[in-house]
């Protein structure tokens, strides 16, 4: 027996947090009756359904690193029109979208039926790194990269937490950031740029925790290595210890801006 929430996850459902609101939505049922958190159940016993479909038990461990072009929708329900995520990636296993990225912004998104460990790869205690390049409206001043850094009030009334914030060598304007964040508020990089007098043109993510997106094309997809799936288990430090390197402050490592570059790199830095 164990929780019906854990069961939920294990199964690809959603992250285990994502089933508790399921739970507490009473969209949850087991043998028929409506469940209730921090109830526990037989996976291979009891009969767990949601939204009345039965849920089928768990399947292997899938990660995929998918490449979100603009103007698509993170989302596991069906948005009108507008392609979601899911639409992209072929897979026959069901998946779930981990963390969020708004319709305008570009980059990494990660796709899993293993909701434990999304949950370890989301939820800020585990301290996971995000990271983007920011196309900015102008050049950044000192004194900007530095509120920035240092952590802002957003219009919202949230204060985010300190970033690493720098410039990005090359170019001809000088207005791409890169910025790497341990948190997730809503539209945090695009209110962050505002809150100090900036305005972001283009954002994409290009690193999320030990996924990054290298050289996938907007739009593509792959499944993740056992490897980089293997060090969301260990913890962040880790790899952290081996993606930073020798950094000084406020320089990414070689090998770093090497794995981390986006397609097309060259031709923006051309165009910027």
């Amino acid at each position: 027996m164990e929780r019906i929430q854990k069961i939920l996850a294990r199964a690809g459902i959603a992250s285990r947090r994502a089933c508790e609101s399921l739970i507490e939505q009473e969209r949850v049922s087991v043998n028929g009756r409506v469940a209730h958190l921090g109830e526990s159940a037989d996976p291979d016993r009891d009969s767990i359904r949601v939204d009345g479909q039965l849920v089928k038990p768990a399947p292997g461990s899938v990660w995929i690193l998918l490449h979100k072009p603009p103007g698509v929708v993170v989302s596991d329900r069906a948005q009108g029109q507008r392609k979601t995520a899911r639409e992209l990636v072929a897979f026959p296993s069901r998946l779930f979208a981990v963390g969020r990225l708004d319709l305008e912004s570009e980059g990494l998104v990660l796709l899993t039926n293993d909701g434990d460990l999304a949950e370890r790869l989301s939820h800020p205690r585990h301290q996971h790194e995000k990271e983007y390049r920011v196309l900015l409206d102008r050049p950044p001043d000192e004194e900007q990269v530095a509120r920035w850094s240092r952590g802002l009030m957003l219009a919202d009334g949230y204060r985010t937490r300190p970033a690493r914030v720098w410039r990005e060598r090359g170019g001809r304007t000088n207005r791409w950031l890169r910025v790497v964040l341990q948190e997730g508020h809503k539209r945090q990089v695009r209110e962050s740029a505002r809150a100090v007098g900036l305005r972001v043109e283009r954002l994409i993510r290009i690193r999320f925790g030990p996924f990054h997106l290298g050289m996938i094309k907007a739009g593509e997809w792959r499944i993740a290595t056992a490897a980089e799936v293997d060090q969301i288990s260990h913890g962040p430090a880790a790899w952290v210890r081996r993606t930073r390197g020798a950094r000084a402050p406020g320089r990414p490592a070689n090998h770093d801006r090497a794995r981390s570059r986006s397609p097309g790199r060259a031709s923006l830095k051309e165009r910027e």
